[in-house]
């Protein structure tokens, strides 16, 4: 019989027995000196007296500290734990787990290091000036699992007031490696970007991230769903973000429920954790493209989604066609950090997309290969040399070489 519902495990593991516990005893994390520390003449080049002249030098020529500290490749994980996974909103401290594995996938993945700072605020303002005043540490900032609409916001000012890449991953990630699935998806079905129909069920931080990175690609027949229904401007509950959506979106959105929108649609990308029924998915057109990501349930079983969909890929690791962030965040924070790049762009992202959608041969591209694996080697440093490319060609490199 086929459940829509999986099996997430235990609520409670016992600690004792469980190999997730035992794997996170004690953090997944350590800080490893790159220096030695054997003797008297060690100590004191690492240490007192010999350190006082690189903080001198650094006094006199601040970018000093990007050559003799650990800033030009360190990135802060930052998050305030209000939009943890599939969790929600769990708190800065439950939400660390996450956060250090996302600083082990950046170092494994990218050889970026990265910190966790988790917040005890959900105050946009607090959230800023705490980020602002920690900035001198790091060469990039993360932001990581902060609710919608708060993370806009957030993630705007730091942009707008810090010189170095800010970066929400929740958007942006997920955004570029769905362009680059969907890139290969339209190949592989013989459609133009330009010309398919997209629904997008969910308007939080991907959906919104999804909806215009889409656009830059091109795409323009775009429906953005929320639990009320298709976002339009005809509705009166929108906040500022929604109002967005509505406008750009106002020449193809109609009003309607999920299942109007998805009739003839060539393309679901579920961004929602909610749930959408076997019969929406059938009114989709021949050769459906479906990417229900929300984790650990789907959007649509994927058993379910492959009966009326060519092309069927979700955020599990357990199914063809993972739409996996870490695809993303490594590499672009790799270029970003390798040339300086003062932000990161949307010509950056679209480059990244593009990057990573290519590693695919167009000989091996099949139904359940549109997407490189994360463990694909080549994954991290084409994104990288994408990010660097476009940074230098744009202007936002501060070392061009």
């Amino acid at each position: 019989m086929v459940t829509t519902e999986f099996d997430a495990g235990p609520s409670a593991p016992d600690p004792d027995d469980d190999p997730v516990f035992a794997l996170h005893r004690g953090g997944k994390m350590e800080i490893v000196s790159t220096v030695p520390l054997r003797d008297a003449n060690d100590l004191s080049l690492s240490y007192t007296p010999g350190v006082a002249r690189v903080c001198e030098a650094i006094v006199a020529d601040p970018e000093a500290a990007h050559k003799y500290t650990w800033v030009s490749n360190t990135v802060a994980v930052v998050t305030d734990g209000t939009a943890v996974l599939g969790l929600g909103d769990i708190g800065p401290h439950a939400a660390m787990p996450v956060m250090e594995g996302k600083a082990v996938l950046f170092k494994h993945f990218g050889g970026v290091d990265a910190i966790p700072v988790a917040l005890d605020t959900t105050d946009v303002d607090e959230i800023v000036e705490t980020v602002i005043r920690l900035a001198p540490t790091f060469g990039g900032i993360n932001l990581e699992d902060i609710a919608s609409p708060r993370c806009f916001e957030i993630e705007r000012r730091l942009i707008e007031a810090l010189d170095i890449p800010v970066f929400h991953d929740d958007q942006h990630g997920t955004a570029v490696v769905v362009l680059a699935a969907l890139i290969n998806a339209t190949r592989l079905t013989d459609r133009d970007l330009e010309d398919c129909k997209v629904v997008i069920s969910g308007a939080g931080a991907a959906g919104v991230a999804i909806t215009k990175m889409l656009r830059s690609a091109g795409v323009r027949k775009i429906s953005v769903i929320d639990r009320q229904g298709v976002i339009h401007p005809g509705r009166t509950d929108l906040n500022s973000v929604k109002e967005w959506l509505a406008a750009k979106t106002a020449d193809w959105a109609k009003p309607g429920s999920v299942l109007d929108a998805l009739v003839g649609a060539d393309v679901l990308v579920g961004v929602s954790g909610g749930t959408i029924p076997e019969e929406a998915v059938a009114q989709m057109a021949p050769d459906a493209i479906v990417f229900a990501l929300a984790n650990p349930n789907p959007e649509v079983h994927p058993d379910i989604a492959a009966r009326h969909a060519r092309v069927v890929a979700t955020g599990r690791s357990d199914f063809p066609n993972q739409i996996n962030n870490v695809l993303v965040f490594p590499g672009i924070f790799r270029g970003a950090l390798d040339v300086r790049a003062t932000e990161i762009s949307e010509a950056m992202k679209l480059a990244a997309a593009h990057a990573i959608a290519d590693l695919v041969d167009p000989e091996e591209l099949t139904e359940s290969y549109i997407i490189p694996s994360p463990f694909d080697p080549r994954v991290a440093a084409t994104v990288a040399r994408a990010v660097t490319d476009t940074a230098r060609r744009d202007g936002l490199a501060r070392r061009p070489y």
